[in-house]
Formats: C-alpha cells, sequence, structure tokens
C-alpha cells in the first residue's frame, strides 16, 4: 500500500510538472483605442509564457480607469492621461494611478472616400463639431449636410480630441456618438456626408484620412511631434507595476512588443 501511495503522489508531482496551475491572472480594461495592442500583445505573450493568464476587454478610457480605482483591473488602458477628478477618487480609495506610456497615436480625421476634401485646420475641424460649418459647400466641396460622428463621453478620444482641437467646446447637440474607434470608422465609411475621427491604427482604405493644419496624420509625424492632434497611449497601474502586470508591459515596451505597436498601425517609442 505504501509503495502504491509513493507512486501516486510522484504521478501527481510529475502532473504538476507537465502541467503547472495558472501562476498568476491580470485584467486589462479600457481604451478602444489601446485596445487591438493589448489584445495582440496579450496573446503573443500568453504563448510565451506558460501560467500566463491575462483578461482583456475595452469599454473605453474612462471605463477602465474607473475599474482601476474600484480595483476591478489591474491594468487601465487609457488615450488619455487621467483627470484630476480621478486621482481625487483614487486618493479615497487609497489607489495610487501610476503611468505607464506604451505607445504614440496620431487622432486622425476621416472622412467618406468620395469626399473631395483632402485637407482641414484646426479651427475648420472645430467649427465643424461645434455646428458654426455644417454644409461641405462651405469648404469647397459638394452641397451636402455634414453628418457629425464623434466619440462617446467616457472615451479617452473624444476627451484628448475635444483638448486639442475644440478647446474645451462642446460637440453639435446632434452627432452620432460611437461607443469605439471601429464604430466611428463604420458609420464613415457608409456615410457620404459624414465625418469622424479615429486612432491612427483604425484609418483604413474604407476611408479617407484628411490633412490636419497642412500635415498628414502619420508614424513619422506623430513621432516627430509635426502632426498636430498626437497623444501618448497609457496603461495605467496602481502604483508601479509588479508582478505579472509588470511583466506584460515590459513585453510590450521591448523590441518585439514595439513591432506589436508599429504592426498595429499606431506608433512605436523606440
Amino acid at each position: 500500500m505504501k509503495f502504491f501511495n509513493k507512486l501516486w503522489i510522484m504521478g501527481l508531482l510529475i502532473l504538476g510538472i507537465a502541467f503547472p496551475c495558472y501562476a498568476e491572472k491580470i485584467v486589462v480594461e479600457g481604451s478602444t483605442t489601446v485596445l487591438p495592442i493589448a489584445q495582440k500583445a496579450a496573446e503573443v505573450f500568453m504563448n510565451n509564457t506558460p501560467g500566463a493568464d491575462i483578461s482583456v476587454r475595452g469599454g473605453g478610457s474612462g471605463v477602465g480607469i474607473a475599474s482601476l480605482l474600484d480595483k476591478a483591473c489591474d491594468i487601465a488602458d487609457s488615450s488619455r492621461a487621467i483627470k484630476d477628478t480621478e486621482l481625487d477618487k483614487a486618493a479615497a480609495n487609497g489607489v495610487s494611478p501610476k503611468a505607464n506610456v506604451i505607445a504614440m497615436d496620431g487622432i486622425c480625421v476621416i472622412v467618406h472616400p468620395s469626399n473631395n476634401t483632402d485637407a482641414l485646420t484646426k479651427k475648420q475641424i472645430k467649427n465643424i463639431y461645434t455646428g458654426a460649418i455644417s454644409n461641405w459647400k462651405q469648404l469647397g466641396g459638394p452641397d451636402e449636410k455634414i453628418v457629425v460622428i464623434s466619440r462617446d463621453s467616457s472615451s479617452g478620444t473624444f476627451e484628448a480630441f475635444g483638448v486639442l482641437v475644440l478647446d474645451g467646446a462642446k460637440v453639435r447637440s446632434d452627432a452620432l456618438l460611437q461607443a469605439s474607434n471601429q464604430a466611428v470608422a463604420s458609420t464613415v465609411a457608409s456615410t457620404p456626408g459624414g465625418i469622424g475621427y479615429v486612432g491612427l491604427g483604425y484609418v483604413t482604405s474604407s476611408v479617407k484620412a484628411v490633412d490636419v493644419d497642412g500635415i498628414k496624420g502619420s508614424k513619422e509625424t506623430v513621432l516627430t511631434n509635426r502632426y498636430p492632434i498626437g497623444r501618448p497611449l497609457f496603461m495605467y497601474t496602481d502604483g508601479a507595476p509588479k508582478g505579472l502586470a509588470k511583466q506584460f508591459i515590459d513585453f510590450i515596451l521591448s523590441p518585439e512588443g514595439q513591432k506589436i505597436v508599429d504592426e498595429e498601425g499606431f506608433v512605436a517609442l523606440k
């Protein structure tokens, strides 16, 4: 009997070595801009790191930061800096948000491919989004109503656009609000009179990105700070990242991780 007990224990030990339990699990939540980077990086990281379990979901920058402050996620993806009001809530909840910049991005203004508008100034874009300009003929285009498409208020892209382009002014009340970059791109692609804004990685042949203040949105112009609507992309943690969260962020900042950033259409830091 003792012999069989020893064999049983040895078998369990061997199984434990061959099939280790998940060492740690983390939840990554937030920005739909950062989402494709986080998803692809998590896939590659987990393939290379036995035992790692990373759950990635979107929802918007505000949702991710709120989740971090409620201690419901380990990493909050954000396409904007954390707000003072969020820092106040963090302090009340005993959370110390740490900003980890993982990439750069340009907010691209997009129109339907049939639109003959190739360039706009920031002032013109602001006038479109606040209602001062409502027809493409006011900009030398066809006599067609401009359909304004925007992100919703939980979006970091919405917040960044509001600061960098609208100077804090409110978006016109009849704007079509979308919950993700992909939703904005899809709506513009199916709306001849539409205009929207998305992260650089969401620009495809189904839409046309216009130059802003004479500068084309590209990886080069964002990295050299020439594109007027550039911004950093963040992964926020509670204090300095540690454990699996640190390993994951370190991976994204590594040459292999930054290659993923580049392949997903965003701007690598290195």
